[in-house]
């Protein structure tokens, strides 16, 4: 399973976003399943943040937004303008191009 996604904040608070989210990329990446979770700064979009995350299966994921649900509501923070986070199901994988 992969889940995708972009935040926008204000540009002049992208950083401190980001800093924001150290604790959940480390508590995310020690639960069983996870390949990847990292929030990352677009290079080009100043007040754009990138969700990347890599789960073993669809029952880790959902693992893992239970817990994210029982944790309750993160503390304020950066204000998110606009957001889209998806889920895929990938049904195969192979090498670029192939």
């Amino acid at each position: 399973m992969i889940v995708a996604g972009t935040f926008d904040v204000d540009p002049a608070r992208r950083e401190e976003f980001l800093r924001g989210q150290d604790e959940i990329m480390r508590r995310s990446r020690a639960e069983p399943g996870c390949v990847a979770y990292v929030f990352s700064a677009d290079p080009i979009e100043a007040g754009r943040v990138h969700l990347f995350e890599r789960w073993e299966s669809k029952e880790a994921l959902g693992a893992h937004l239970a817990a994210l649900q029982a944790a309750g509501p993160p503390p304020p923070g950066v204000p998110v303008l606009s957001a889209e986070v998806l889920q895929y199901e990938i049904a195969a994988v192979g090498p670029v191009g192939s």
